[in-house]
């Protein structure tokens, strides 16, 4: 399900523009640009909230395009990602240029994706905090953004709160602060076993409270070795079913963990097949 968050892609090369419109069609609203000098009138007239653009390009390249689009007060607020080969990235960008991250070419297609994706993810979840009822908590459905999704945007944003998830008649609540889980608890279960529970689920619902607190820490791995963990533990899963879960795994794991294992699996072995290399 895409979210409303607005990307304005640009790159001279049509094979790589194509595959990345394509591919991140699904999670956000893509407008894509040929060159820097097209992209700064598309920009003009629909400022985007995530600039993803080549750097070498005929004419203005890209870190001109981002430093143009910077210096304009109705184009100001945008994340940018610049597209470029190792040795410009090492040589001729620096960090204080106004590009928030970089994809060293050649990349993978399927890792560039993962990678705008959370930028797209965090800026969605801005945009829901903003407009969250008086309550101040904000509500959604894991069909919008998925428990890993939510896990690494709270993460990139360093947000504090409390993240309830609801499945059915089960219930988990994670506790963040400045970004890192600090306590979760799942019926009986508490810190990282509980977090790992909820990683496999498939549906269902989750509230962030941005005032929720609490003084326990029960979790021992910080956020990026949760789902790192929570991952593995998943792929381990699968792997003793043989590649299909059983009735004995499902028992074990619960339906859900049943369905999300065969269903990454699967999403793992075609994102395999399918993946393509892009270079300039």
């Amino acid at each position: 399900m895409a979210n409303d968050v607005k990307l304005l892609l640009v790159d001279d090369n049509p094979m790589v523009l194509g595959m990345l419109q394509h591919a991140l069609a699904p999670f956000a609203r893509v407008v894509a640009a040929g060159d820097a000098a097209d992209a700064l009138l598309k920009a003009v007239d629909d400022p985007p909230e995530i600039l993803v653009s080549d750097y070498r390009m005929p004419g203005m390249d890209g870190r001109q395009l981002v430093e143009k689009l910077k210096s304009r007060p109705a184009t100001a607020n945008f994340s940018a990602i610049l597209m470029a080969s190792r040795a410009d990235i090492d040589e001729r960008l620096s960090p204080q240029d106004a590009a928030d991250d970089y994809l060293a070419k050649p990349f993978f297609l399927k890792e560039a994706t993962r990678r705008i994706k959370r930028i797209v993810d965090r800026i969605a979840l801005e945009k829901m905090a903003k407009t969250a009822p008086s309550d101040g908590v904000v509500r959604g459905n894991l069909s919008q953004m998925n428990v890993i999704d939510l896990m690494q945007s709270l993460e990139m944003g360093r947000k504090s709160c409390r993240l309830k998830l609801s499945n059915e008649s089960e219930t988990c609540e994670v506790f963040f602060v400045e970004g890192q889980v600090k306590h979760a608890t799942y019926g009986s279960l508490t810190g990282d076993e509980a977090v790992f529970k909820v990683l496999r689920w498939t549906g269902g619902n989750f509230e962030i409270d941005f005032e929720g607190k609490t003084d326990q820490e029960t979790t021992k791995l910080n956020t990026q070795g949760l789902l790192m963990e929570g991952l593995r533990l998943l792929d381990e899963a699968q792997r003793d079913a043989g590649g299909e879960v059983g009735e004995e795994s499902s028992a074990s794991m619960g339906a859900d963990a049943g369905a999300a294992a065969s269903k990454a699996s699967g999403s793992r072995r075609r994102e395999e097949e399918e993946d393509v290399l892009l270079d300039s």
